[in-house]
Protein backbone atom coordinates (compact mmCIF):
# COMPACT_ATOMS: atom_id res chain seq x y z
CA UNK A 1 0.00 0.00 0.00
CA UNK A 2 1.36 3.42 -0.90
CA UNK A 3 1.07 6.49 1.26
CA UNK A 4 -1.16 8.29 -1.20
CA UNK A 5 -3.87 5.68 -1.30
CA UNK A 6 -3.49 5.08 2.45
CA UNK A 7 -4.64 8.63 3.12
CA UNK A 8 -8.27 8.74 2.10
CA UNK A 9 -9.15 11.45 4.59
CA UNK A 10 -11.49 11.06 7.53
CA UNK A 11 -13.47 7.86 7.70
CA UNK A 12 -17.18 7.51 8.17
CA UNK A 13 -16.84 8.00 11.91
CA UNK A 14 -14.70 11.12 11.78
CA UNK A 15 -16.81 12.73 9.09
CA UNK A 16 -19.75 13.03 11.47
CA UNK A 17 -20.53 16.01 13.66
CA UNK A 18 -19.43 14.14 16.77
CA UNK A 19 -15.82 15.41 16.70
CA UNK A 20 -14.61 15.92 20.28
CA UNK A 21 -11.04 16.84 19.31
CA UNK A 22 -9.60 18.75 16.39
CA UNK A 23 -5.84 19.34 16.10
CA UNK A 24 -5.01 21.75 13.27
CA UNK A 25 -1.56 22.63 11.91
CA UNK A 26 0.37 21.88 15.10
CA UNK A 27 4.16 22.21 14.93
CA UNK A 28 6.79 21.85 17.64
CA UNK A 29 10.59 22.16 17.49
CA UNK A 30 13.32 21.52 20.02
CA UNK A 31 16.21 23.57 18.71
CA UNK A 32 17.05 22.24 15.26
CA UNK A 33 14.92 19.12 15.78
CA UNK A 34 11.42 19.37 14.30
CA UNK A 35 9.35 16.99 16.40
CA UNK A 36 5.93 17.85 14.88
CA UNK A 37 5.52 19.47 11.48
CA UNK A 38 2.07 20.91 10.64
CA UNK A 39 0.03 18.00 11.98
CA UNK A 40 -3.75 17.91 11.79
CA UNK A 41 -6.06 15.16 13.00
CA UNK A 42 -9.50 14.69 14.52
CA UNK A 43 -11.09 12.35 17.03
CA UNK A 44 -14.79 11.59 17.40
CA UNK A 45 -17.02 10.51 20.21
CA UNK A 46 -16.79 6.74 20.66
CA UNK A 47 -13.82 6.38 18.27
CA UNK A 48 -10.56 4.55 18.93
CA UNK A 49 -7.70 5.99 16.87
CA UNK A 50 -4.25 4.37 16.86
CA UNK A 51 -1.36 6.82 16.53
CA UNK A 52 1.60 4.99 14.99
CA UNK A 53 5.18 5.79 14.09
CA UNK A 54 8.80 4.93 14.77
CA UNK A 55 10.47 5.87 18.04
CA UNK A 56 11.18 9.56 17.69
CA UNK A 57 8.47 10.12 15.02
CA UNK A 58 6.71 12.70 17.21
CA UNK A 59 3.76 10.72 18.60
CA UNK A 60 4.37 11.31 22.29
CA UNK A 61 5.35 14.94 21.66
CA UNK A 62 2.01 15.56 19.95
CA UNK A 63 0.10 13.93 22.79
CA UNK A 64 2.12 15.87 25.38
CA UNK A 65 1.06 19.06 23.58
CA UNK A 66 -2.56 17.93 23.75
CA UNK A 67 -2.21 17.08 27.44
CA UNK A 68 -0.58 20.43 28.22
CA UNK A 69 2.94 19.31 29.05
CA UNK A 70 4.41 21.03 25.98
CA UNK A 71 3.35 24.21 24.19
CA UNK A 72 2.97 24.07 20.42
CA UNK A 73 4.95 26.58 18.37
CA UNK A 74 1.91 27.09 16.16
CA UNK A 75 -1.46 25.55 15.36
CA UNK A 76 -4.68 25.13 17.31
CA UNK A 77 -6.47 22.54 19.44
CA UNK A 78 -10.23 22.45 19.91
CA UNK A 79 -11.83 20.18 22.50
CA UNK A 80 -15.60 19.77 22.48
CA UNK A 81 -15.82 22.80 20.24
CA UNK A 82 -13.79 25.13 22.48
CA UNK A 83 -10.22 26.16 21.81
CA UNK A 84 -7.63 24.88 24.25
CA UNK A 85 -4.76 27.34 24.47
CA UNK A 86 -1.72 27.67 26.77
CA UNK A 87 -3.16 24.96 28.94
CA UNK A 88 -1.66 22.87 31.73
CA UNK A 89 -2.22 19.16 32.42
CA UNK A 90 -4.72 20.18 35.11
CA UNK A 91 -6.59 22.26 32.53
CA UNK A 92 -6.61 19.24 30.20
CA UNK A 93 -8.01 17.01 32.95
CA UNK A 94 -10.66 19.61 33.72
CA UNK A 95 -11.68 19.59 30.07
CA UNK A 96 -11.96 15.78 30.12
CA UNK A 97 -8.58 14.73 28.68
CA UNK A 98 -6.66 11.99 30.46
CA UNK A 99 -3.29 10.48 29.56
CA UNK A 100 -1.53 7.28 30.54
CA UNK A 101 2.16 7.98 29.95
CA UNK A 102 4.65 5.46 28.63
CA UNK A 103 7.01 6.39 31.48
CA UNK A 104 5.54 6.43 34.95
CA UNK A 105 4.39 9.60 36.72
CA UNK A 106 3.81 8.09 40.15
CA UNK A 107 4.93 9.03 43.67
CA UNK A 108 6.96 6.10 44.99
CA UNK A 109 6.46 7.06 48.65
CA UNK A 110 2.64 6.94 48.44
CA UNK A 111 0.21 4.04 48.25
CA UNK A 112 -1.63 3.03 45.11
CA UNK A 113 -4.85 4.59 46.41
CA UNK A 114 -3.11 7.84 47.35
CA UNK A 115 -1.50 8.07 43.90
CA UNK A 116 -4.87 7.66 42.25
CA UNK A 117 -6.48 10.25 44.53
CA UNK A 118 -3.76 12.85 43.87
CA UNK A 119 -5.27 15.88 42.18
CA UNK A 120 -8.86 14.64 42.39
CA UNK A 121 -9.78 16.42 45.64
CA UNK A 122 -9.56 20.02 46.77
CA UNK A 123 -6.94 20.81 49.39
CA UNK A 124 -9.64 22.68 51.30
CA UNK A 125 -11.77 19.61 51.94
CA UNK A 126 -11.90 18.87 55.69
CA UNK A 127 -11.49 15.14 55.01
CA UNK A 128 -10.69 12.77 52.17
CA UNK A 129 -13.47 10.67 50.64
CA UNK A 130 -11.31 7.56 50.76
CA UNK A 131 -14.13 5.06 51.33
CA UNK A 132 -15.95 6.27 48.23
CA UNK A 133 -12.69 6.29 46.26
CA UNK A 134 -11.85 2.77 47.40
CA UNK A 135 -15.25 1.45 46.28
CA UNK A 136 -15.00 3.21 42.91
CA UNK A 137 -11.47 1.99 42.30
CA UNK A 138 -12.39 -1.58 43.24
CA UNK A 139 -15.21 -1.49 40.71
CA UNK A 140 -12.86 -0.29 37.98
CA UNK A 141 -10.32 -2.99 38.84
CA UNK A 142 -13.00 -5.67 38.78
CA UNK A 143 -14.22 -4.52 35.36
CA UNK A 144 -10.75 -4.11 33.82
CA UNK A 145 -9.08 -7.13 35.37
CA UNK A 146 -6.13 -4.88 36.34
CA UNK A 147 -5.68 -5.84 39.98
CA UNK A 148 -3.22 -3.99 42.22
CA UNK A 149 -3.21 -3.92 46.03
CA UNK A 150 -4.58 -0.46 46.89
CA UNK A 151 -2.59 -0.08 50.10
CA UNK A 152 0.78 -1.13 48.64
CA UNK A 153 3.43 1.54 48.29
CA UNK A 154 4.33 2.27 44.69
CA UNK A 155 8.03 1.86 45.47
CA UNK A 156 7.35 -1.82 46.23
CA UNK A 157 5.54 -2.52 42.95
CA UNK A 158 6.98 -4.16 39.88
CA UNK A 159 7.17 -2.33 36.58
CA UNK A 160 4.07 -4.15 35.37
CA UNK A 161 2.08 -3.24 38.46
CA UNK A 162 3.09 0.41 38.12
CA UNK A 163 1.80 0.38 34.54
CA UNK A 164 -1.54 -0.91 35.80
CA UNK A 165 -1.72 1.90 38.35
CA UNK A 166 -1.20 4.42 35.56
CA UNK A 167 -4.12 2.96 33.61
CA UNK A 168 -6.34 2.88 36.70
CA UNK A 169 -5.37 6.45 37.55
CA UNK A 170 -6.72 7.68 34.21
CA UNK A 171 -9.86 5.54 34.33
CA UNK A 172 -10.63 6.80 37.84
CA UNK A 173 -10.95 10.41 36.62
CA UNK A 174 -13.97 9.85 34.37
CA UNK A 175 -12.21 11.30 31.33
CA UNK A 176 -14.03 11.72 28.00
CA UNK A 177 -10.85 11.67 25.89
CA UNK A 178 -8.28 9.07 26.94
CA UNK A 179 -4.72 8.95 25.59
CA UNK A 180 -2.98 5.61 26.11
CA UNK A 181 0.77 5.52 25.46
CA UNK A 182 1.83 1.84 25.20
CA UNK A 183 -0.79 0.63 27.72
CA UNK A 184 -0.38 -3.11 27.05
CA UNK A 185 3.40 -3.32 27.21
CA UNK A 186 3.36 -5.41 30.40
CA UNK A 187 0.09 -7.33 30.08
CA UNK A 188 -0.52 -10.98 29.20
CA UNK A 189 -2.74 -11.82 26.20
CA UNK A 190 -5.65 -12.53 28.54
CA UNK A 191 -5.19 -9.18 30.32
CA UNK A 192 -4.98 -7.41 26.94
CA UNK A 193 -8.22 -9.07 25.92
CA UNK A 194 -9.87 -7.90 29.16
CA UNK A 195 -8.56 -4.37 28.69
CA UNK A 196 -9.79 -4.24 25.11
CA UNK A 197 -13.25 -5.41 26.20
CA UNK A 198 -13.27 -2.54 28.70
CA UNK A 199 -12.06 -0.01 26.14
CA UNK A 200 -14.66 -1.12 23.62
CA UNK A 201 -17.38 -0.86 26.25
CA UNK A 202 -16.19 2.59 27.27
CA UNK A 203 -15.99 3.68 23.62
CA UNK A 204 -19.52 2.41 23.15
CA UNK A 205 -20.55 4.72 25.98
CA UNK A 206 -18.95 7.69 24.21
CA UNK A 207 -15.33 7.71 25.38
CA UNK A 208 -12.91 8.83 22.64
CA UNK A 209 -9.54 7.05 22.75
CA UNK A 210 -6.13 7.71 21.21
CA UNK A 211 -3.89 4.66 21.44
CA UNK A 212 -0.12 4.81 20.89
CA UNK A 213 1.24 1.32 20.36
CA UNK A 214 3.95 -0.58 18.54
CA UNK A 215 2.03 -3.86 18.77
CA UNK A 216 0.44 -3.89 15.35
CA UNK A 217 -1.71 -6.96 15.92
CA UNK A 218 -3.30 -5.13 18.87
CA UNK A 219 -3.77 -1.99 16.78
CA UNK A 220 -5.61 -4.04 14.17
CA UNK A 221 -7.75 -5.67 16.87
CA UNK A 222 -8.88 -2.57 18.76
CA UNK A 223 -8.74 0.57 16.61
CA UNK A 224 -11.24 2.08 14.19
CA UNK A 225 -8.68 4.24 12.41
CA UNK A 226 -4.89 4.57 12.24
CA UNK A 227 -2.83 7.75 11.90
CA UNK A 228 0.85 7.33 10.99
CA UNK A 229 3.63 9.83 11.71
CA UNK A 230 7.11 9.66 10.23
CA UNK A 231 9.91 12.07 11.14
CA UNK A 232 7.41 14.47 12.64
CA UNK A 233 5.05 14.54 9.65
CA UNK A 234 1.64 12.99 9.08
CA UNK A 235 2.11 10.45 6.28
CA UNK A 236 -1.05 8.31 6.39
CA UNK A 237 -4.58 8.16 7.75
CA UNK A 238 -6.75 5.14 6.98
CA UNK A 239 -9.51 2.93 8.28
CA UNK A 240 -8.02 0.02 10.20
CA UNK A 241 -10.07 -2.53 8.29
CA UNK A 242 -8.38 -1.44 5.04
CA UNK A 243 -4.81 -2.39 6.05
CA UNK A 244 -2.91 -5.41 7.35
CA UNK A 245 0.08 -5.74 9.64
CA UNK A 246 2.68 -5.76 6.87
CA UNK A 247 1.20 -2.65 5.26
CA UNK A 248 1.18 -0.80 8.58
CA UNK A 249 4.81 -1.71 9.24
CA UNK A 250 5.78 -0.40 5.82
CA UNK A 251 3.87 2.86 6.36
CA UNK A 252 5.60 3.35 9.71
CA UNK A 253 9.21 2.92 8.57
CA UNK A 254 8.88 3.77 4.88
CA UNK A 255 10.01 0.36 3.61
CA UNK A 256 9.24 -3.32 4.11
CA UNK A 257 10.14 -4.76 7.51
CA UNK A 258 10.67 -8.42 8.33
CA UNK A 259 11.42 -9.61 11.84
CA UNK A 260 14.16 -12.25 11.87
CA UNK A 261 13.34 -15.81 12.86
CA UNK A 262 15.85 -17.71 14.96
CA UNK A 263 16.92 -20.98 13.32
CA UNK A 264 17.45 -24.16 15.32
CA UNK A 265 20.69 -24.20 17.27
CA UNK A 266 22.51 -27.03 19.02
CA UNK A 267 23.08 -26.63 22.75
CA UNK A 268 26.61 -25.79 23.77
CA UNK A 269 28.34 -25.89 27.15
CA UNK A 270 26.62 -24.82 30.35
CA UNK A 271 27.53 -21.16 30.92
CA UNK A 272 25.28 -20.30 33.88
CA UNK A 273 23.30 -22.31 36.38
CA UNK A 274 21.06 -21.65 39.36
CA UNK A 275 20.43 -24.51 41.76
CA UNK A 276 17.70 -24.40 44.44
CA UNK A 277 17.88 -20.61 44.67
CA UNK A 278 15.37 -19.12 47.11
CA UNK A 279 14.63 -15.69 48.57
CA UNK A 280 12.36 -15.18 51.58
CA UNK A 281 10.50 -11.95 52.28
CA UNK A 282 11.17 -11.50 55.99
CA UNK A 283 8.26 -9.10 56.43
CA UNK A 284 5.63 -11.54 55.13
CA UNK A 285 7.57 -14.79 55.60
CA UNK A 286 6.65 -15.72 52.03
CA UNK A 287 9.03 -16.90 49.37
CA UNK A 288 9.69 -14.40 46.59
CA UNK A 289 11.69 -17.11 44.81
CA UNK A 290 11.35 -20.78 45.71
CA UNK A 291 13.87 -23.46 44.67
CA UNK A 292 14.73 -21.94 41.32
CA UNK A 293 16.63 -24.28 39.02
CA UNK A 294 17.84 -22.87 35.73
CA UNK A 295 20.56 -23.94 33.29
CA UNK A 296 21.68 -21.70 30.42
CA UNK A 297 23.68 -23.19 27.54
CA UNK A 298 25.89 -21.61 24.90
CA UNK A 299 24.21 -21.03 21.52
CA UNK A 300 20.77 -21.00 23.11
CA UNK A 301 18.06 -18.43 23.87
CA UNK A 302 15.95 -19.40 26.87
CA UNK A 303 12.68 -17.48 27.04
CA UNK A 304 11.28 -16.66 30.48
CA UNK A 305 7.54 -15.95 30.48
CA UNK A 306 5.36 -14.83 33.37
CA UNK A 307 2.79 -12.29 34.45
CA UNK A 308 4.58 -9.26 35.88
CA UNK A 309 5.05 -9.55 39.64
CA UNK A 310 5.63 -13.31 39.80
CA UNK A 311 9.36 -13.04 40.51
CA UNK A 312 11.00 -12.30 37.15
CA UNK A 313 12.44 -8.97 38.30
CA UNK A 314 13.81 -10.50 41.50
CA UNK A 315 15.41 -13.32 39.52
CA UNK A 316 16.98 -10.75 37.20
CA UNK A 317 18.37 -8.90 40.25
CA UNK A 318 19.93 -12.13 41.53
CA UNK A 319 21.55 -12.85 38.18
CA UNK A 320 22.78 -9.24 37.95
CA UNK A 321 24.45 -9.30 41.36
CA UNK A 322 22.00 -6.77 42.78
CA UNK A 323 20.43 -9.21 45.23
CA UNK A 324 21.87 -12.09 47.22
CA UNK A 325 19.79 -15.28 47.48
CA UNK A 326 19.04 -16.69 50.92
CA UNK A 327 19.98 -20.18 49.74
CA UNK A 328 21.08 -22.01 46.64
CA UNK A 329 24.02 -21.95 44.26
CA UNK A 330 24.80 -19.58 41.38
CA UNK A 331 27.57 -20.48 38.94
CA UNK A 332 29.05 -18.92 35.80
CA UNK A 333 31.27 -21.12 33.65
CA UNK A 334 31.43 -23.59 36.53
CA UNK A 335 32.65 -21.00 39.04
CA UNK A 336 30.44 -20.48 42.07
CA UNK A 337 29.32 -16.90 42.61
CA UNK A 338 29.01 -15.80 46.21
CA UNK A 339 28.52 -12.22 47.36
CA UNK A 340 29.55 -10.90 43.95
CA UNK A 341 28.98 -7.37 42.68
CA UNK A 342 27.55 -6.38 39.29
CA UNK A 343 30.99 -5.24 38.15
CA UNK A 344 32.52 -8.61 39.11
CA UNK A 345 29.86 -10.41 37.07
CA UNK A 346 30.55 -8.10 34.13
CA UNK A 347 34.22 -9.09 34.28
CA UNK A 348 33.18 -12.73 34.11
CA UNK A 349 31.21 -12.16 30.92
CA UNK A 350 27.68 -11.31 32.05
CA UNK A 351 25.88 -8.59 30.09
CA UNK A 352 22.67 -6.91 31.27
CA UNK A 353 19.89 -5.31 29.24
CA UNK A 354 17.74 -3.92 32.08
CA UNK A 355 13.96 -3.80 32.22
CA UNK A 356 13.85 -0.02 32.69
CA UNK A 357 16.31 1.46 30.20
CA UNK A 358 15.78 5.03 31.42
CA UNK A 359 16.32 4.39 35.13
CA UNK A 360 18.83 1.52 34.95
CA UNK A 361 20.22 1.39 31.41
CA UNK A 362 21.77 4.79 30.88
CA UNK A 363 22.88 7.86 32.79
CA UNK A 364 20.67 10.39 31.03
CA UNK A 365 22.82 13.44 31.75
CA UNK A 366 26.02 11.83 30.46
CA UNK A 367 26.99 11.86 26.80
CA UNK A 368 26.66 8.92 24.45
CA UNK A 369 30.38 8.24 24.42
CA UNK A 370 30.50 8.22 28.22
CA UNK A 371 27.54 5.83 28.43
CA UNK A 372 28.97 3.53 25.76
CA UNK A 373 32.16 2.99 27.75
CA UNK A 374 30.62 2.53 31.20
CA UNK A 375 30.91 -1.28 31.13
CA UNK A 376 34.42 -1.38 29.64
CA UNK A 377 36.23 -3.16 32.46
CA UNK A 378 39.06 -4.78 30.54
CA UNK A 379 42.64 -4.63 31.70
CA UNK A 380 43.78 -2.07 29.15
CA UNK A 381 41.11 -0.61 26.85
CA UNK A 382 42.50 1.53 24.03
CA UNK A 383 41.07 4.69 25.54
CA UNK A 384 42.76 4.32 28.93
CA UNK A 385 46.27 5.59 29.60
CA UNK A 386 47.14 4.02 32.93
CA UNK A 387 44.53 5.73 35.14
CA UNK A 388 43.99 8.61 32.74
CA UNK A 389 41.27 8.89 30.12
CA UNK A 390 42.29 9.40 26.51
CA UNK A 391 39.22 11.36 25.46
CA UNK A 392 40.03 11.27 21.76
CA UNK A 393 40.43 7.49 21.78
CA UNK A 394 37.30 7.14 23.91
CA UNK A 395 35.25 9.19 21.45
CA UNK A 396 36.69 7.24 18.52
CA UNK A 397 35.72 3.94 20.20
CA UNK A 398 32.22 5.29 20.86
CA UNK A 399 31.80 6.55 17.29
CA UNK A 400 32.73 3.09 16.02
CA UNK A 401 29.94 1.57 18.11
CA UNK A 402 27.48 4.29 17.09
CA UNK A 403 28.10 3.44 13.43
CA UNK A 404 28.18 -0.34 13.95
CA UNK A 405 24.88 -0.43 15.86
CA UNK A 406 23.19 2.35 13.87
CA UNK A 407 22.52 4.60 16.86
CA UNK A 408 20.81 7.64 15.36
CA UNK A 409 21.96 10.75 17.16
CA UNK A 410 23.33 14.23 16.52
CA UNK A 411 26.83 13.28 17.80
CA UNK A 412 28.65 11.28 20.44
CA UNK A 413 28.43 14.40 22.63
CA UNK A 414 24.62 14.21 22.78
CA UNK A 415 23.18 13.45 26.24
CA UNK A 416 21.85 9.91 26.30
CA UNK A 417 18.55 11.08 27.77
CA UNK A 418 17.67 12.82 24.50
CA UNK A 419 17.71 9.59 22.48
CA UNK A 420 14.47 7.99 21.33
CA UNK A 421 13.54 4.71 23.01
CA UNK A 422 14.81 2.58 20.14
CA UNK A 423 18.15 4.34 19.91
CA UNK A 424 18.59 4.25 23.67
CA UNK A 425 18.11 0.48 23.53
CA UNK A 426 20.65 0.25 20.71
CA UNK A 427 23.11 2.14 22.92
CA UNK A 428 22.62 -0.39 25.73
CA UNK A 429 23.00 -3.29 23.31
CA UNK A 430 26.12 -1.78 21.78
CA UNK A 431 27.74 -1.32 25.19
CA UNK A 432 27.02 -4.92 26.14
CA UNK A 433 27.33 -6.90 22.93
CA UNK A 434 30.52 -5.27 21.67
CA UNK A 435 32.51 -7.21 24.28
CA UNK A 436 31.12 -10.61 23.15
CA UNK A 437 29.64 -11.63 26.53
CA UNK A 438 29.20 -15.25 27.53
CA UNK A 439 25.76 -14.70 29.10
CA UNK A 440 23.22 -12.01 28.21
CA UNK A 441 20.35 -11.15 30.53
CA UNK A 442 17.85 -9.45 28.21
CA UNK A 443 14.96 -8.11 30.30
CA UNK A 444 12.11 -6.70 28.15
CA UNK A 445 14.59 -5.75 25.38
CA UNK A 446 11.99 -4.41 22.92
CA UNK A 447 9.38 -2.90 25.24
CA UNK A 448 8.00 0.27 23.64
CA UNK A 449 10.03 -0.05 20.44
CA UNK A 450 8.78 0.33 16.87
CA UNK A 451 8.82 -2.38 14.21
CA UNK A 452 12.15 -1.32 12.73
CA UNK A 453 13.87 -1.12 16.13
CA UNK A 454 12.38 -4.47 17.19
CA UNK A 455 13.75 -6.16 14.08
CA UNK A 456 17.18 -4.62 14.75
CA UNK A 457 17.23 -5.79 18.40
CA UNK A 458 16.10 -9.30 17.42
CA UNK A 459 18.83 -9.52 14.80
CA UNK A 460 21.49 -8.51 17.34
CA UNK A 461 20.30 -11.09 19.88
CA UNK A 462 20.22 -13.89 17.31
CA UNK A 463 23.71 -12.96 16.09
CA UNK A 464 24.98 -13.04 19.69
CA UNK A 465 23.43 -16.48 20.23
CA UNK A 466 24.94 -17.81 17.01
CA UNK A 467 28.34 -16.44 18.08
CA UNK A 468 28.22 -18.58 21.23
CA UNK A 469 26.42 -16.49 23.85
CA UNK A 470 23.70 -17.83 26.12
CA UNK A 471 20.70 -15.52 26.43
CA UNK A 472 17.95 -15.40 29.04
CA UNK A 473 15.13 -13.50 27.35
CA UNK A 474 12.61 -12.12 29.85
CA UNK A 475 9.68 -10.70 27.92
CA UNK A 476 5.93 -10.29 28.15
CA UNK A 477 5.65 -10.14 24.36
CA UNK A 478 4.73 -13.76 23.71
CA UNK A 479 5.15 -13.49 19.94
CA UNK A 480 8.70 -12.28 20.52
CA UNK A 481 9.40 -15.01 23.05
CA UNK A 482 8.21 -17.80 20.77
CA UNK A 483 9.93 -16.35 17.71
CA UNK A 484 13.37 -16.07 19.33
CA UNK A 485 13.53 -18.79 22.00
CA UNK A 486 14.96 -22.27 21.69
CA UNK A 487 13.23 -23.30 24.91
CA UNK A 488 10.80 -21.64 27.31
CA UNK A 489 10.39 -21.61 31.08
CA UNK A 490 7.46 -20.03 32.92
CA UNK A 491 7.58 -18.27 36.27
CA UNK A 492 4.46 -18.35 38.44
CA UNK A 493 4.21 -17.31 42.08
CA UNK A 494 7.99 -17.34 42.53
CA UNK A 495 8.49 -20.80 41.08
CA UNK A 496 10.04 -21.78 37.76
CA UNK A 497 8.68 -24.51 35.48
CA UNK A 498 10.80 -27.07 33.71
CA UNK A 499 11.93 -25.99 30.23
CA UNK A 500 9.86 -26.91 27.21
CA UNK A 501 10.71 -26.56 23.54
CA UNK A 502 9.43 -23.30 22.07
CA UNK A 503 8.43 -24.95 18.81
CA UNK A 504 4.83 -26.08 19.02
CA UNK A 505 3.84 -23.69 21.84
CA UNK A 506 1.09 -21.20 21.03
CA UNK A 507 0.70 -17.74 22.64
CA UNK A 508 -2.64 -18.85 24.07
CA UNK A 509 -1.17 -21.96 25.72
CA UNK A 510 1.73 -19.93 27.05
CA UNK A 511 -0.66 -17.34 28.46
CA UNK A 512 -2.53 -20.08 30.31
CA UNK A 513 0.75 -21.39 31.74
CA UNK A 514 1.59 -17.86 32.89
CA UNK A 515 -1.73 -17.57 34.72
CA UNK A 516 -1.23 -20.92 36.48
CA UNK A 517 -4.08 -22.58 34.59
CA UNK A 518 -1.75 -25.26 33.15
Amino acid sequence: MTESNATPGANAVSSSNDAVLQISGVSKSFGALIANDNISLSLCRGEIVALLGENGAGKTTLMNILFGQYRADCGSIRVFGRELRNHSPNDALTRGIGMVHQHFTLADNLTVLDNILLGTESLWLPFSRRKHARRKLQGIMDDAGLVVAMDSYVRDLTVGEKQRVEILKALFRDVRILILDEPTAVLTPQEVDDLFVLLRRMAGQGLAIILISHKLHEVLAISDRVVVLRQGQLVATTNTREVNREQLAELIVGHQVERPQAADSKKGDVLLSLTNVSILDNATEKHLLRNINLVLHANQITGLAGVSGNGQSILADVMSGLRKPDQGEFTIKGQRQQGVTPSALTRQGLARIPEDRHALGVVSEMTLWENLLLDELGESPAWRLNWLLDRRAARDAANTLIKQFDIRCSSAEQPAGLLSGGNMQKLILARNLARAPAVILANQPTRGLDEGAIAAVHTLLIEARDAGSSILLITEDLDELLRLSDEVVVMYNGQLSKPVQASGLSPRELGLRMSGAL
